[in-house]
């Protein structure tokens, strides 16, 4: 009687949809938990409910308090309807920053493959591999994991922006990547290495090198292809080509080289061999709202103004035109040029 009379004596709870509560795991089966929510009744986690936080329940044990939120405060069995999906999404991007910070390996699910790299799951959140993350044995076959597990590494978190970014790489090539990370530490800024192209891209080149039998590659930057101004990187390079490269710099494990900075600066001897009005037959490299370029040779271009070109005359790429230096600025590495004119067109100046 004492029993029955105390069970009732204690101040019954009742609860909203979408209430925040405290609730104490009692039981956990395969399909099923149940709570202490301190109510009337249990609070029963199941169907879509379980299966949304099958992960994080994977996590605790019986006696464990978490956060939950009321689904359905008493269903027509007279139990209440919680969710753990909130407490479920805290712990999984705890566990990530977790895994960022202590370079730890963890498992994703392959949703989908695109051209810029591999929609994953951790969870409850999607995460993103770049093409450029994923270990070359991985991207041979990429497609056949789809639904299925890999083993990534965390390389940036956003929770505020829901944003994820793994590399299957730094698990895949973890020993060739620690390999290479040591090699570009004896490499320093300024120094000239032999290589060869290893691909070709729309931005650039990247050109590898051995360093103490470690093949290291690196990025020329469209920009440090050539001394030349035109053109696109297949038009100076090939695949498999030896070139010399500078390394121009060694940053967060990447590495810049230039291959026009491993050869002469064309200005140099320019310098000596371009004199005021000397005159020299060229070939038109690109044509500008301002004027013609001129190619006096590779790497070194003049301009001739629009204002120096004849209302009659038309320039047009690849022509070849007769010049004569009117200007050269070596600190601005440029050079002006006129045309030579065999009679002075009406209304020319």
């Amino acid at each position: 009687m004492e029993e029955l009379l105390s069970l009732y004596s204690k101040k019954l709870v009742g609860f909203a949809r979408g209430q925040k509560v405290d609730a104490t795991l009692t039981e956990l089966s395969k399909r099923y938990a149940s709570f202490d929510v301190g109510g009337k009744s249990e609070a029963v986690l199941n169907d879509i409910y379980f299966q949304e936080a099958r992960d994080y329940l994977k996590t605790l044990k019986v006696g464990d308090k978490v956060q939950a939120t009321i689904v359905e405060p008493e269903t027509k069995e007279g139990y209440v309807l919680i969710s753990l999906k909130n407490a479920s999404s805290d712990s999984i991007w705890d566990s990530l920053y977790e895994a960022m910070d202590k370079d730890l390996e963890i498992s994703a699910i392959v949703k989908n493959v695109t051209p810029s790299g591999v929609v994953v799951e951790y969870g409850m959140v999607s995460g993103f591999i770049p093409m450029s993350q994923v270990g070359k044995k991985t991207f041979s076959k990429i497609e056949s994991y789809i639904d299925k597990s890999i083993k990534v590494k965390v390389l940036d978190v956003d929770r505020d922006h829901k944003k994820v970014v793994f590399s299957e790489k730094y698990v895949s090539e973890a020993d060739e990547i620690k390999k290479i990370s040591k090699a570009l530490t004896k490499i320093k800024e300024g120094e000239i290495y032999t290589g060869h192209v290893s691909n070709i891209t729309d931005f650039g080149a990247f050109v590898a090198i051995d360093i103490d039998k470690v093949t290291v590659e690196g990025l020329v930057h469209f920009s440090e292809l050539s001394w030349e101004k035109s053109g696109k990187p297949s038009d100076y390079l090939a695949e498999g080509e030896k070139v010399k490269v500078k390394v121009i710099g060694v940053r967060q494990g990447k590495l810049a080289l230039s291959i026009k900075q491993a050869a002469e600066d064309p200005w140099i001897s320019a310098l000596k061999k371009y004199k005021v009005d000397d005159k020299f037959k060229g070939k038109v490299s690109r044509i500008s709202d301002f004027g013609a370029f001129v190619v006096l040779e590779p790497g070194i271009e003049g301009l001739i103004h629009i204002t120096k070109i004849p209302p009659a005359q038309k320039i047009k790429v690849s022509d070849t035109v007769n010049c004569y230096i009117e200007e050269i600025d070596p600190e601005n590495r440029k050079i002006s040029l006129g045309l030579v004119l065999t009679s002075k067109p009406v209304a020319y100046k």
